[in-house]
């Protein structure tokens, strides 16, 4: 399953050591049935003008920490090492997120078997659930909008393992933490740490 981390800087900050930290996590972190995150990454950042800035890669993120120092001093980062569900969906590197939209920036791990949404626009589960949840957004706030996410799901899967939503909205980071056992794989984390706020699938 994948993993992510989203940094709520108090001052602009050099996200490398952040990244490498995070590399070297998703590195050494295995699935249950021993699966990897080595299907790329993606990181966003805001920029001097507050819009989110973008770079993805197909490799793993440990064997791009070249790139890491290249990234800017910000005050937001969002980011995200894949685990591709299926082999069709490899090498695509559209899939890969975070996804963002204006000021909001998603992303998601989790392990759902059975989902039928309907009229959802989508290649991969990713997708469908972003624009769900993009729906629930135009008419609630964040936090009401990630529960109608869940319960939706609830309602339109035969089975939920993991659903692990991470989103920025503005220059708020919200998160959707639901999965059914496993707690010690499935449990985001969130702490702080010389004034960074800090939500991530693993503690490092």
């Amino acid at each position: 399953m994948c993993r992510f981390l989203l940094v709520k800087f108090k001052n602009k900050t050099s996200p490398a050591d952040v990244l490498n930290s995070f590399a070297k996590m998703s590195e050494q972190s295995r699935t249950l049935d021993g699966d990897w995150q080595g299907d790329g990454w993606g990181v966003s950042w805001k920029d001097d003008k507050g819009e989110w800035q973008t770079t993805k890669s197909l490799s793993p993120i440990w064997m791009d920490k070249g790139v890491f120092p290249e990234i800017p001093p910000t005050s937001m980062l969002a980011v995200h090492a894949r685990s591709a569900s299926f082999p069709s969906q490899k090498g695509i590197i559209e899939f890969n997120q975070p996804f963002v939209e204006g000021g909001m920036a998603f992303v998601f791990n989790g392990f759902l078997r059975g989902v039928n949404l309907k009229n959802i626009n989508g290649t991969i589960g990713a997708q469908k659930i972003w624009n769900l949840l993009k729906e629930e957004l135009k008419t609630n706030s964040p936090d009401q909008s990630l529960d109608n996410v869940k319960k939706i799901l609830i309602d339109n899967s035969k089975e939920i393992i993991a659903l692990n939503i991470g989103l920025v909205v503005n220059n708020n980071l919200y998160y959707l933490n639901y999965f059914s056992n496993h707690k010690e794989y499935y449990e985001l984390h969130k702490w702080q740490k010389d004034g960074a706020e800090i939500i991530c699938s693993e503690m490092f």
